[in-house]
């Protein structure tokens, strides 16, 4: 997708939060002010993470740069996933989502380094697709306690489905409404 890309209809759906920083779910909020480490209180909040079982070069626990202050989804994709699991619908608080977006084709292939603008409020980098993963897919178990593999369907039916987490480039609001989507100009050739 060229840098001077647009996406007239991309627009923030929803801005959730974490009601406990305990609680891996979230809600909607009307708004969100987020500072450079993310949102105050958030569970991810600040400018390092331990590292994890998908920072396999470090040892866990290893204090690292955090990448991934807020994750966003889309509506077009949770609805695909859904219908690849057999559900009637998945919610992004079901999963720790803090934005769900509309009207962004391919929205989990989005290059690193896109920047969503929320109009003259805070500015979100992208800093890489979210790899779904069986946390996330208990979560959605949890509301359907009637069907069993859950969890692990998820993980495979949200390949390149599953978002996007990123860091915030500048402090601000975030609410619902239309957002910018900034691509940089993407390289080509081989890097050997």
């Amino acid at each position: 997708m060229p840098e001077s890309a647009r996406h007239p209809a991309a627009t923030a759906l929803e801005v959730l939060t974490t009601p406990d920083p305990g609680d891996f779910r979230t809600r909607p909020v009307a708004s969100l002010t987020v500072d450079l480490q993310g949102i105050p209180g958030d569970r991810h909040y600040g400018f390092t993470r331990p590292a994890g079982a998908r920072e396999r070069w470090y040892k866990a626990g290893t204090p690292i740069r955090s990448g991934r202050q807020l994750t966003m989804v889309a509506a077009e994709e949770l609805a695909l996933v859904a219908q690849r699991m057999e559900l009637p619908a998945i919610e992004p608080g079901w999963i720790g989502a803090n934005v769900l977006v509309s009207g962004i084709p391919d929205f989990s292939l989005l290059p690193w380094g896109t920047r969503i603008f929320f109009g003259d409020g805070a500015v979100l980098v992208n800093e890489g697709d979210n790899a779904p993963c069986r946390f996330a897919g208990a979560a959605i178990a949890k509301v359907f306690p009637e069907r069993t593999g859950l969890d692990m369907l998820f993980v495979k039916a949200a390949q390149n489905l599953r978002g996007i987490v990123v860091t915030v480039e500048r402090a601000g609001r975030l609410a619902p409404g239309p957002i910018t989507i900034k691509i940089p100009k993407q390289k080509t050739g081989s890097l050997l």
